[in-house]
C-alpha cells in the first residue's frame, strides 16, 4: 500500500506531539503575556470609568457653582439696589436737615435784623426826641426872649411837643 502523503505513524506521532506542545505552550504564553494585558486593560477601563465618574462628579459641582454664582449675581444686583436706595434716603434725609438749618438760620438771622431795625428806629426816635426838643428849646427861647417866665416857657415846649406827637416823630 502507498502511503498517502508519505503518512506514517511515525509522523503522525510527531505531529501529535507538536501540536501538544503548541498547545501547552500556548497556555503558558496566553498565561504569562495574555493575563497581563488583560489586567493592564482591565486597570485601563476602571481608570478610564473613574475619570468619567470624576468627570461627571466635577461637571455637577461646576453645575451647582454656576447655578451658585448666578444667584450671588442676582443678590449682587439686589444688593447694590438696596444700597443705592438707602444712599437716596440718606441724602434726602441729609437734605431737609440741610434745609431745616438754613430756614432757621435765615430765621435767626431775619430776627436779629428786626431786632437791629428797632434799635436804629428806637436810636432815631431819640433822635429825632433830641432835635425837637433843641427846637423847641430855640422856640422858648425866643419866647423868654420876649419876657415870659420859665413856668410859661415849659408849658410851651410840652404843648409843641403834643401837637406835634409821636406820630409825627415816630414816622
Amino acid at each position: 500500500m502507498d502511503r498517502l502523503f508519505n503518512l506514517d505513524f511515525q509522523l503522525i506521532h510527531d505531529a501529535v506531539i507538536l501540536a501538544i506542545a503548541i498547545f501547552v505552550l500556548f497556555l503558558a504564553m496566553s498565561y504569562l503575556l495574555l493575563n497581563p494585558v488583560r489586567k493592564m486593560l482591565y486597570d485601563r477601563q476602571r481608570k478610564i470609568q473613574g475619570d468619567i465618574d470624576n468627570a461627571k462628579s466635577d461637571k455637577e459641582k461646576a453645575a451647582a457653582m454656576k447655578a451658585e454664582y448666578e444667584e450671588k449675581l442676582k443678590n449682587a444686583d439686589k444688593e447694590a439696589e438696596a444700597i443705592l436706595s438707602e444712599a437716596r434716603q440718606k441724602a434726602l434725609k441729609n437734605e431737609a436737615h440741610i434745609i431745616d438749618e438754613a430756614k432757621q438760620e435765615a430765621a435767626r438771622i431775619i430776627q436779629h435784623a428786626n431786632e437791629e431795625a428797632k434799635l436804629e428806629k428806637s436810636r432815631a426816635m431819640d433822635e429825632m426826641k433830641r432835635e425837637m426838643i433843641t427846637v423847641a428849646s430855640m422856640m422858648a427861647a425866643k419866647v423868654v426872649a420876649a419876657s415870659i417866665d420859665t413856668t410859661v416857657q415849659n408849658g410851651l415846649v410840652e404843648e409843641t411837643l403834643k401837637e406835634m406827637g409821636d406820630s409825627t416823630w415816630q414816622s
